[in-house]
């Protein structure tokens, strides 16, 4: 067991924990400073999304906070989109090209989240006022698009499932309670994030003995930040790891 993954593991499940966020969009970089080629730290990390929201799943489902209609619309953009992304890396193959677009796509899904953590208040402050009255029938459309654009940015740089997936839904059903909303985009993540890191295993993108060190700190980190998370204040916490998320984004896109 390396000691360095297994911090990492643990700070970011303490993150993650504490605030909701952060997951992906701070593992993936860490693992890239650590010198892990940017296809196995994008493979690696949605195998260890999908693991450690799995759990999640199963608590807000029987907790009724699971809308599986909205869970089945974003499914049918996102994984049908995850698979012919794989495909296209598949047909690519191992090169240089391929890692500048892991790299690439992960600094715009990091600016993106990072836009996405900061702009919420605002955003949800400018719902048009027609959209929180329209019926779940008008917006599959919209929940199909937001699948297969969250589809293709996942596969290629294992963010935006959280903070972008979650947005997007507060966007579209403004009116939906925030407990189904979160819980709905948790469990619309797992599914996602297992199929496309499925494919990146298939394409030898994995490394296992990452994964199990980063489970192994990680797990009992989102136990110990969920457990304080009621009794810190995040209010400066999110806009710092806004900031952060788009100072790495940057410098990876640059």
């Amino acid at each position: 067991m390396e000691i360095g993954f297994v911090v990492a593991g643990l700070a970011v499940g303490f993150v993650v924990g504490l605030t909701g966020v952060g997951g992906g969009s701070l593992m993936t970089p860490i693992l890239l400073w650590f010198g892990i080629p940017p296809s196995t730290a994008v493979g690696t990390d949605l195998l260890y999304a999908a693991l450690t929201k799995a759990g999640g799943v199963a608590v807000h489902h029987r907790r009724g906070h699971v809308d599986w209609r909205l869970v089945g619309w974003l499914a049918a953009g996102s994984v049908p989109a995850s698979l012919l992304t794989l495909g296209l890396i598949s047909h690519i193959g191992p090169s240089h090209a391929l890692d500048g677009l892991f790299r690439f796509m992960l600094g715009v899904a990091l600016i993106l989240t990072a836009a996405a953590i900061l702009g919420k208040p605002w955003l949800l402050r400018h719902v048009p006022t027609r959209w929180r009255d329209a019926p779940f029938a008008a917006m599959r459309p919209a929940l199909w698009v937001t699948g297969a654009v969250l589809g293709v940015l996942v596969t290629l740089s294992s963010i935006g499932a959280g903070a972008l997936g979650t947005l997007a839904l507060f966007l579209i059903l403004p009116a939906l309670p925030t407990t189904r909303l979160v819980g709905s985009e948790i469990a619309h993540a797992v599914p996602l994030t297992l199929v496309a890191g499925i494919g990146h295993a298939g394409l030898g993108h994995i490394d296992w003995s990452l994964l199990v060190n980063l489970l192994a700190g990680s797990l009992p980190g989102i136990w110990l930040g969920s457990h304080l998370s009621h009794r810190l204040h995040d209010g400066w916490l999110r806009p710092a790891l806004a900031v952060m998320l788009a100072f790495i984004g940057a410098r990876l896109v640059a």
